[in-house]
């Protein structure tokens, strides 16, 4: 069993920065892949960023240059580094978490809100 527990979510402007974190406890050693997903009122849950226990990384195409995903090397943490957010960026973010030999992200935190203003 794995927790996780996502903070730093708050209102910032358009143009600034702000960093989401995901603290995992319980049994991290079996993380795969941790992911950043969004979903913002009216649609869909869609995926940000993943980042593998090997450090692969991908990007949603919306977000690639903007947003910097990070871990912590005991993959107890990961960080979402929102840089230059826009309205559209407005969504609850949730992390999530993918087990080795199973398919799918089927861990997930609790989710922290983001707005940005313009």
């Amino acid at each position: 069993q794995v927790q996780l527990v996502e903070s730093g979510g708050g209102l910032v402007q358009a143009g600034g920065s702000l960093r989401l974190s995901c603290a995992a406890s319980g049994s991290v050693s079996s993380i795969e892949t941790m992911a950043w997903f969004r979903q913002a009122p009216g649609k869909q849950r869609e995926l940000v960023a993943t980042i593998t226990e090997s450090g692969r990384i991908t990007y949603a195409e919306s977000v690639r240059g903007r947003f910097v995903i990070s871990r912590t090397n005991a993959n107890n943490t990961i960080y979402l580094q929102m840089n230059s957010p826009k309205p559209e960026d407005t969504a609850v973010f949730y992390c999530a978490a993918r087990f080795k030999g199973r398919l799918g992200f089927t861990s997930w935190g609790q989710g922290t809100q983001v707005t940005v203003s313009s």
